[in-house]
């Protein structure tokens, strides 16, 4: 059994609030770059180049990278062996994200209720995901999430029959329907299978894996490829204006489901797409 003080999490989540919010993880940042080298049309690439600048600028000048700093969205990976101590982790999560947005001067965009809608002011609480894994460690990945590209997102309750046809239209039906309001190149999170919240979920968690990276799949990993091309011919192009970059990346994920469903979720995210990732 190991033992981990909960003060550990909070200061690690308040780092990684900051981080996230200034800098794009590596494969973001990397996919960017190659968007700005192949994209055919005149305005697509300047609209690319832009936001190069706008990240080089945010970086030198610890300005965020898009003034939407997100909803706190947190996954949680705890090993079995894990013992934590020194107080309740839920609390030890949302006091490193009001640290890391209160010290760090980000925006605050979280609404206590979701009618009444007074601000909260520190961005608490967070969307926590945890989930129980094998080993002595804990991955914790802080993906903040903007709400452009968060109302683009859609679930489909397809029928079986609709296969994997279905599948392909429904994603090009979201995608379509986000047009330029999810801030495009975008990345898409697909999630197929389970339940209702499942597949939501899974497509949230697909958006945190490298966008180099495809499913271990052979099937999943086409229809990513496919889909990315399919989008990519769509003509929305760097922020909505046309071109031949859309998306960088489509990641999906699958989950067994029942004999008479066919859940789909798709989760739109923006040209930023952020996400940092630490293990303690």
């Amino acid at each position: 059994m190991r033992t981990i003080d909960v003060a550990e999490v909070t200061g690690i989540i308040k780092e990684m609030c900051i981080e996230a919010n200034h800098f794009l993880a590596e494969d973001m940042d990397e996919a960017m770059k190659n968007a700005a080298d192949v994209e055919k049309s005149p305005l697509g690439k300047q609209i690319l180049c832009q936001l190069q600048d706008n990240l080089k600028i945010a970086g030198e000048d610890m300005i965020p990278i898009c003034q939407d700093t997100g909803m706190a969205v947190i996954f949680v990976e705890i090993g079995q062996d894990v013992h934590f101590t020194g107080g309740i982790l839920e609390d030890a999560v949302n006091e490193g994200v009001r640290a890391g947005y209160v010290e760090g001067y980000l925006r605050k965009s979280v609404v206590k209720d979701p009618i009444i809608r007074e601000n909260t002011k520190d961005n608490t609480p967070a969307v926590i995901h945890y989930e129980i894994v094998p080993g002595d460690q804990v991955k914790i990945t802080v993906a903040p999430k903007g709400f452009g590209s968060e109302n683009m997102s859609r679930v489909f309750m397809l029928k079986p029959a609709d296969g994997i046809e279905g599948v392909k239209n429904a994603i090009l039906t979201a995608v379509q329907d986000a047009g330029p309001n999810a801030c495009p190149p975008m990345v898409i999170g697909v999630g197929i299978g389970g339940t209702f919240e499942k597949c939501a979920l899974m497509a949230k968690k697909a958006l945190t894996r490298p966008v180099d990276e495809h499913s271990a799949i052979p099937y999943v990993k086409e229809l990513e490829e496919e889909m990315l091309e399919r989008i990519n011919k769509t003509g929305i192009g760097p922020g909505g204006l046309g071109g031949t970059v859309t998306a960088l990346a489509v990641n999906i994920n699958t989950y067994p489901t029942h004999i008479a469903g066919l859940p789909v979720g798709i989760n739109i995210c923006c040209h930023v797409n952020r996400h940092a990732v630490r293990v303690i």
